[in-house]
């Protein structure tokens, strides 16, 4: 019986990720969110039209930050500590 102990502590399984990982996809997902939060505004309501849908924050820099996180997210998972 003490065998066994030892045998699963021995084999004790490690995660496939670290904290580092976790800590870097975190800020991935907050560059994603912010990205489509400056994207986000009102629409064209009614008979007015709403110039503000092609202001440049919506338009490029929104998309830039989300496409940033989404790129990123891939080297924050395979990263290896060495």
């Amino acid at each position: 019986m003490a065998k066994e102990i030892k045998q699963s502590e021995s084999q004790k399984q490690e995660m496939p990720l670290g904290k580092i990982n976790y800590i870097m996809m975190a800020v991935c997902l907050v560059l994603i969110v912010i990205g489509l939060c400056l994207m986000a505004g009102s629409a064209n309501q009614g008979e007015t039209f709403n110039y503000d849908i092609f202001n440049s924050t919506r338009t490029t820099v929104g998309p830039m930050i989300a496409l940033l996180g989404f790129v990123l997210m891939a080297p924050a998972i395979l990263y290896r500590k060495k």
